[in-house]
């Protein structure tokens, strides 16, 4: 497949793209405006520098980066794009008025253009693996210098882009510096095409995540307002659909050892707050959501966690995770956000997106992969009979994070040369 087909085969199913925005606006109201924004037909003023930084979770990894780029460069205006409301919300949070914002729009040829005939950047920097043929295309042949940020590279995202390779190897050769998580991502990349002298080993952004005394003092507020100091506390994080049942059968398990144990379930998606909440409330648990006027009781057994940005607080309140898109073909989540709370993390068998990270973690000690509810109920119980055990877990990750800290300063290095180039 070349570019003019694969830009072809886009604009024949771009009806179904108007079927997925209104898909996706039923389920969750984020999604019924700014349309325009998707097909470019929002109006932004020029930029200097245009970040993509994709969804919640990229975002929260770009964030230190840009602010770094910010204080050092003033001068520069900056456009930073997400694709989703999650990471939409969390640069507005960040950034308010300081950046310009908007998502980015479809890879349709005519939608990329006018957007960077709009936006009009000298310097492009995508994080993670965010790679769009018409969008990279464009921004080169209009003399945009490119960076992938944070990149990471699976072995099977690797092998999907070797069955194409007219489309994607002169996609990969356009990029002007690939800062890569791991020496073993960097040999995918080169394989596929890409200049050595190009790719740089940094580490993973992920591991800079910066946890402010405020949080934590937040978390431990929380916790004393649920009036749990002493109860069981665990967070099912970011968990989607075919893993519902199997955090609350591990739950009723733990229920059984600890009728006053906690459990904080967060759904990956916004849309799906409510199908958790009636799932719980279907099983027969005493619940609470966490929107709601109803706060939670000594009698609570579940609160569903449907609200945004409180992820990370509810970790810091909790003494264990499991981490969710790993017990189904998902590819996982990123498990170094309860870890850098303090909190020992389990996950599933599928967590290739953050494969060598959870291999680090559960190496050290500070996680453990879980196959099954059975499995998942019989840690967590293992945990919270030896609390001496738990704190030993939580150590060893937290050492982890410490460790590796450092790709921040290596990625704004190159970030630098990008712009001064």
């Amino acid at each position: 497949m070349n570019r003019f087909l694969y830009s072809t085969i886009l604009y024949l199913l771009s009806p179904l793209l108007i079927v997925y925005l209104a898909f996706r606006a039923i389920k969750s109201p984020d999604y019924r405006g700014r349309w325009g924004e998707r097909f470019g037909l929002t109006r932004l003023k020029s930029t200097d520098l245009l970040i993509h930084s994709v969804s919640m979770g990229e975002t929260l990894a770009a964030i230190p980066l840009i602010r770094l780029i910010l204080q050092s460069h003033p001068e520069l205006s900056i456009t930073v794009t997400t694709t989703s409301p999650t990471g939409s919300a969390e640069v507005r949070k960040a950034f308010g008025d300081s950046v310009q914002h908007c998502y980015l729009p479809f890879d349709l040829p005519w939608c990329v253009r006018r957007f960077l005939r709009q936006v009009s950047p000298k310097w492009c920097v995508i994080m993670e693996t965010e790679l769009w043929p018409n969008l990279v295309a464009v921004a080169a042949k209009r003399g945009v210098r490119l960076m992938l940020a944070n990149a990471r590279l699976s072995a099977k995202s690797a092998a999907q882009y070797a069955k194409h390779p007219t489309l994607n190897r002169s996609m990969l050769q356009r990029l002007d510096v690939i800062a890569v998580q791991t020496q073993v991502e960097a040999q995918r990349f080169i394989e596929l095409g890409v200049s050595p002298d190009r790719v740089t080993v940094c580490g993973s952004l992920k591991f800079d995540l910066s946890i402010t005394p405020e949080r934590l003092a937040n978390a431990k507020q929380l916790r004393q307002a649920w009036g749990r100091e002493t109860s069981p506390i665990w967070v099912a994080g970011s968990v989607h659909p075919g893993e519902f049942d199997a955090m609350l059968t591990a739950h009723r398990q733990l229920l059984a050892q600890w009728p006053d144990a906690l459990m904080i379930i967060a759904p990956r998606h916004p849309e799906q707050f409510s199908a958790v909440a009636e799932v719980v409330a279907s099983q027969g648990f005493e619940s609470v959501r966490r929107s709601g006027n109803f706060s939670v009781t000594a009698t609570t057994q579940v609160l569903v966690g449907d609200t945004m940005g409180e992820l990370l607080t509810f970790y810091g309140a909790a003494d264990q995770a499991f981490v969710g898109g790993t017990l189904i073909a998902n590819g996982g989540h990123n498990p170094l956000e309860p870890v850098a709370m303090g909190v020992p993390v389990m996950v599933g068998p599928n967590h290739w997106d953050f494969a060598q990270i959870t291999q680090m973690l559960a190496d050290a000690g500070g996680l453990r992969i879980v196959a099954s509810a059975d499995e998942l109920a019989a840690n967590l119980i293992a945990y919270f009979a030896k609390p001496e055990l738990r704190q030993l877990a939580a150590n060893a990750g937290l050492a982890v994070v410490e460790a590796n800290r450092g790709a921040l300063q290596r990625q704004f290095v190159l970030a630098q040369s990008l712009i001064k180039a």
